[in-house]
């Protein structure tokens, strides 16, 4: 299983990002996948889900209504929109499938 995750910055307070996760080593379209993230000092925690068809997704609460994930099974990828982003949104973001994760991107809300 490989997951690498793309995408991160420097951002604004109110300011958007789009994450991108490519996939390898396993049967992506029918593998539900998540988002955890890490903020500094503190320990991983998940953000989102998404069914096998991406046709369901589920979001903690605190992001819900400002991120969005999606995938596209035919290129092996996996996306998170963040909009209106928040400092308490700087963390390390993974994507992840079951217990795998990969190398994940740096996400950091800042004015």
């Amino acid at each position: 299983v490989q997951l690498q995750a793309s995408g991160g910055g420097l951002v604004q307070p109110g300011g958007s990002l789009t994450l991108s996760c490519v996939a390898s080593g396993f049967m992506f379209n029918t593998s539900g996948m998540r988002w955890l993230r890490q903020p500094p000092g503190e320990p991983l925690e998940w953000v989102s889900a998404i069914s096998p068809s991406g046709d369901q997704a589920f979001y903690t609460n605190s992001v819900k209504g400002r991120f969005t994930m999606t995938r596209d099974n035919a290129k092996n990828r996996l996306y998170l929109q963040m909009d209106r982003l928040k400092p308490e949104d700087t963390a390390v973001y993974h994507c992840a499938r079951g217990n795998d994760r990969g190398r994940g991107t740096q996400v950091t809300v800042s004015s």
